[in-house]
């Protein structure tokens, strides 16, 4: 189980890195979800993995650890907030701009096939 939760943090990471390095605004955002996803998932595997424990402190004495919970929790809600205001901040840009570069500069390639058809 450890290694195939391994193996999903480490292709979230990846494929948000991946998707950061793009020169679109829509596969930064998404990028920066999936990292965003990756680090929580890391985050919560720091309280042990375990499929029998409790998640929470119960009557057993066989308990995860609640405070890797706590942080993801409120690590979501701040990539939330972070996704929504990257978003509108991609949208004005876009409008502003009019293209969706992260640079706000289209690419010569583009404009070389634009100008072809």
């Amino acid at each position: 189980m450890e290694a195939l939760y391994a193996v999903c943090v480490g292709v979230l990471t990846a494929a948000g890195v991946f998707l950061l390095l793009r020169g679109r605004t829509f596969p930064v955002v998404v990028g920066l979800t999936l990292l965003s996803y990756g680090v929580n998932l890391f985050l919560f595997s720091t309280g042990r993995l375990n499929d029998s424990a409790a998640a929470v402190l119960g009557s057993g004495s066989d308990h995860a650890d609640p405070l890797p919970q706590a942080l993801v929790l409120t690590a979501i809600v701040i990539g939330f907030a972070m996704t929504a205001f990257v978003v509108i901040l991609a949208m004005r840009a876009r409008g502003d701009l009019g293209n969706d570069h992260v640079d706000g500069r289209v690419p010569e390639l583009v404009l070389e096939s634009e100008e072809r058809s």
